[in-house]
């Protein structure tokens, strides 16, 4: 691994695609420290105490949120105007044209809609978080002027982070939106690390039984790690058969191949999406009443549902129906993705198209059927095993266990210092030197 680490920094190409993407990090993290203007920075703490539907938002924009930074929503807007445009995609024809057929060209003007759709967005959610916190005492005043230039700077620090993601893209290592949201997660390590030491010292005192806990805490988390892992990189692999065919004066084809199905082929995204959905309720409720959380009645009820998904402080009841509501849209969503992103009819297609089959199945609609429930198959343990390692944490917290544990953030970074390690790789394997894996 050191090797690997010291070749390409020998290597002036990858070195300097490394060094871009450090660069535009530590612009990321200062940024998390600059607080937007006519905010009273004494008053953020007290503001945002016991506000559980903010703890999602907080882990991805690293703790921007709770200062108030112009990096406080995050890349989030963007994350949802990206599904909302693979959503529409499906049922509008011209942009489902776009998607498939449109080539560069197509991808050029979906990235511009999403780009468009992610302000509007961004406009929406700025607004709402000042609204949410218009009468807390955080801003200075709440005259007009103010709350424009607190969503006029939210919306500016979201299309930075936009930008950057895009640099980090095309000219650095790994996805340039993963690696924030990654970079945002990795920021709040430290804190973590304290919370396992403070474990084992019980009133300032060393006990036994706290040192047993917090080493029960790491392999707890090795093995979850190890877990994740291992379902990323999981995959079925289907094997294909091609016939041998003439093509002018040569015989092509007679090789065997394989169709890799991975077991969590959406990603961690089908966990974000479902904690945006269920947090949603509770930041709209917020918005037009901020006092919500002390009251009684309907919409108290749906607040703290809502922020069960990041709040121990509502009871097991909302917890253990949250827990089932998450688990179903995790699942559901799973499902979306996987069939948005492999459609087994169009593999079908090809594959007899090229003059190929799946050994023991017929082409055509037996093989279409068959690569169906392979995936349905799939799809099931996967999103399963992404709602278990969702719902932990929510479990966790009702124990004396007061550590910052998320099952969405080791998901996330997992799943994205994966993606960054294979991109790593491709670039040393074409200078021929080894990588990580090897």
């Amino acid at each position: 691994m050191f090797k690997t680490i010291k070749n390409a920094l020998k290597t002036p190409d990858v070195r300097k695609r490394l060094l871009f993407t450090l660069l535009l990090i530590v612009i990321f993290r200062l940024g998390c420290y600059i607080t937007v203007p006519g905010v009273n920075t004494f008053q953020i703490s007290e503001a945002f105490k016991g506000q559980g539907f903010a703890a999602l938002i907080d882990l991805i924009s690293g703790g921007a949120f709770s200062r108030l930074s112009i990096f406080a929503m995050s890349i989030s807007p963007y994350i949802t105007a990206s599904i909302v445009i693979q959503l529409l995609a499906m049922v509008i024809p011209a942009l489902e044209r776009l998607t498939k057929e449109g080539g560069e060209e197509g991808r050029r003007k979906i990235n511009k809609y999403t780009k468009i759709l992610t302000i509007v967005l961004a406009f929406i959610e700025g607004l709402g978080i000042y609204l949410s916190y218009k009468d807390s005492g955080i801003f200075m005043d709440t005259s007009f002027l103010t709350g424009a230039t607190v969503v006029i700077s939210f919306m500016a620090g979201t299309a930075l982070l936009m930008w950057l993601g895009e640099l980090i893209t095309s000219k650095g290592i790994g996805n340039g939106i993963s690696m924030l949201i990654f970079v945002g997660i990795i920021a709040g390590l430290p804190e973590g690390v304290n919370a396992i030491w403070n474990l084992m010292f019980e009133g300032g005192a060393f006990t036994t039984t706290g040192l047993l806990i917090a080493i029960g805490v790491v392999i707890g988390a090795i093995v979850l790690i190890a877990g994740v892992v291992f379902v990323q990189e999981a995959e079925r692999r289907v094997p294909v058969q091609y016939s041998k065919r003439v093509v002018g004066r040569k015989m092509m084809g007679g090789q065997n191949t394989h169709i890799p199905l991975k077991l969590a082929m959406a990603g961690v995204m089908p966990v974000i999406f479902a904690s945006s959905i269920m947090t949603f309720p509770a930041m709209i409720i917020q918005m037009i009443n901020s006092n919500i959380a002390n009251e009684t009645g309907f919409w108290n009820v749906i607040y703290n549902f809502s922020i069960a998904t990041s709040s121990s402080s509502v009871g097991w009841g909302y917890s253990l129906a949250n827990a089932i509501v998450y688990l179903l849209l995790i699942v559901g969503f799973t499902f979306f993705y996987t069939y948005a992103t492999f459609n087994p009819a169009e593999v079908s297609n090809n594959i007899k198209k090229n003059g190929g089959f799946i050994p023991g199945i017929r082409a055509g609609k037996p093989t279409t059927d068959y690569l169906k429930g392979i995936l349905s198959k799939l799809t099931i343990f996967g999103g399963l095993f992404l709602a278990v390692i969702a719902i932990l944490p929510m479990l966790i917290r009702f124990t004396n266990l007061n550590i910052a544990f998320g099952g969405t953030s080791i998901l996330i970074v997992v799943g994205v210092a994966l993606e960054t390690v294979q991109q790593l790789e491709s670039q040393l394997v074409m200078r021929h030197y080894k990588g990580f894996l090897e």
